[in-house]
């Protein structure tokens, strides 16, 4: 598009929204978003939108139908792999970020090399088991990195239900932390994004070294 504006011209936008020096700090921040559903994608869309400066996907799914309910993909984008799909919708959406997508199934022998570039790394899976080997690997093998997990955010509750905690220096929660799909048989795409919005607050106040008591 010719009338596409200029970068400097994206960045004075976000300053009179963000703050100059607050947009700084946000345009110089590396972030993975691990996983690409329903959090994940709904997650990197606000950080895009924010002016986020570097943005690492990593899934190894393919867009389905059934993920037009809650997640930030297109009918004719099915059949895609979601890592790819979303960087081309966060070309549309903030064409300055900087986006590099993953196809790959992250897991212990990969976790590192695809995270290290990343200041802070978003936790968007659905599995326990892979929430808590992303968890554990960052804490333990990666103590100075920034973790903003998930856990709960099924059912029809209230939304004040999902929330925010810090559990350690560099390990933030979002969640109602008890909620499970298999158990609530239900999965509101508001809830989600409710979920998607706190991890996503979470990153950017970090970044913004507005740290949560």
């Amino acid at each position: 598009m010719n009338d596409r504006p200029a970068k400097a011209q994206w960045y004075r936008a976000l300053e009179e929204k963000q703050g100059k020096a607050e947009q700084q700090k946000i345009a110089a921040a590396s972030v993975a978003v691990c996983g690409c559903g329903g959090l994940g994608s709904n997650i990197a869309v606000n950080l895009a939108r924010a002016g986020v400066g570097r943005l690492i996907l990593i899934d190894f799914d393919k867009v389905e139908l059934g993920n037009m309910h809650r997640q930030q993909y297109k009918f004719d984008q099915i059949g895609e792999y979601k890592a790819e799909a979303l960087k081309a919708n966060l070309g549309e959406i903030a064409p300055y970020v900087d986006v590099v997508a993953h196809v790959v199934r992250l897991d212990e022998e990969n976790v590192l090399s695809l995270i290290d570039d990343a200041d802070i790394v978003c936790e968007a899976f659905d599995r326990a088991e892979n929430k808590a080997m992303l968890v554990n690997t960052v804490l333990e093998q990666r103590p100075r990195k920034y973790i903003v997990a998930a856990s709960g955010m099924a059912g029809d509750g209230p939304a004040n239900e999902i929330r925010s905690r810090r559990l350690g220096k560099r390990f933030y929660l979002c969640g109602d932390g008890h909620s499970d799909v298999e158990d609530e048989n239900c999965l509101l795409p508001s809830r989600v994004q409710l979920c998607a919005a706190h991890q996503a607050h979470a990153v950017l106040r970090i970044i913004l070294e507005q740290f949560d008591v």
